[in-house]
């Protein structure tokens, strides 16, 4: 007979929880690839819920600079437009984005189904490249969105494959 203790273990490392939402199980992840794209009319919704979680791991590529001490924001939707919105991730005295490094960030917004748009807007002069941004959501998919190209100063830049049928 199988311990009790040990299924609850295998369970949380398993699947996804989240304390609104029963255990999900992870599919596999979608990775979304092509060039990102400036996205010039992009416009932050302020979500008046907060329902859901949100994990979001960047990867700083080993080809970025050094350090940063640049502000990073970032905003991800479904194509609901159900939108999270994070104005400033980065803390420049915590050595956050440092080349060849993964950041964690914990967010809270809106539900959202399939994560399709992502961006990121960069404030600053030192320059930063991202290989990745994961995003783990809950009863979703992981949705990776692979950069791996510098992001341009002072514009919303990322992807939307909102209106494409194979995500």
């Amino acid at each position: 007979m199988v311990n009790a203790k040990a299924i609850s273990l295998l369970c949380f490392a398993v699947f996804f929880c989240s304390s609104i939402h029963q255990c999900q199980a992870v599919e596999e992840p979608i990775i979304l690839s092509s060039k990102p794209q400036e996205y010039g009319s992009f416009k932050i919704e302020e979500a008046a819920n907060y329902a859901c979680q949100y994990t979001v791991a960047i990867k700083t590529s080993c080809s970025s600079t050094r350090t940063t001490r640049d502000q990073i924001s970032l905003s991800f939707s479904d194509a609901h437009g159900n939108q999270v919105y994070a104005p400033r991730l980065d803390d420049p005295k915590s050595r956050t984005f440092e080349r060849c490094s993964t950041d964690t960030f914990h967010l809270s917004g809106p539900c959202t189904d399939r994560i399709c748009q992502l961006y990121l807007y960069r404030a600053g002069s030192d320059g930063w490249k991202p290989e990745n941004v994961k995003i783990y959501a809950p009863n979703s998919r992981i949705s990776t969105f692979n950069f791996n190209v510098f992001v341009p100063y002072g514009v919303w830049y990322g992807f939307n494959y909102c209106n494409r049928y194979d995500i």
